[in-house]
């Protein structure tokens, strides 16, 4: 959840970014760097390199995502990934259970936060 500054949990943030990178990676093939600057244009400005990097590598130990190394004329080469069949599988699970989680918080959060809460009833 963002904080006053617009900041979102960290930890929150965390269990959602392997469903994000699939997504954005669904969507067009990526590499790190690139991968974050669209997560910033998202408005997740708080999500680095050191929590992309080490994702992306995990979904491709997974078997989530492949890679392909491409030569580039400002530097070394890029690692660009893309879900494989598995991760478009592991991609539309994350989107279920997802929806399915906002669905059922939606009518809490929906609600105006009482000033205290009610008395037990007994």
């Amino acid at each position: 959840m963002p904080d006053e500054n617009g900041a979102h949990d960290s930890q929150l943030l965390k269990g959602v970014l392997s469903m994000a990178l699939l997504r954005l990676l669904a969507e067009c093939e990526s590499y790190g760097y690139e991968l974050v600057g669209r997560l910033h244009e998202l408005g997740l400005k708080q999500i680095h390199e050191g929590s992309v990097y080490p994702a992306l590598s995990r979904l491709e130990r997974e078997g989530s995502v492949t890679a392909r190394l491409v030569s580039s004329n400002s530097g070394p080469a890029r690692k660009y990934y893309r879900p494989s069949p598995a991760g478009y599988a592991s991609l539309a699970e994350c989107e279920v259970a997802w929806t399915t989680l906002v669905r059922a918080l939606e009518p809490i959060l929906s609600r105006p936060v009482p000033r205290r809460p009610q008395e037990a009833r007994t």
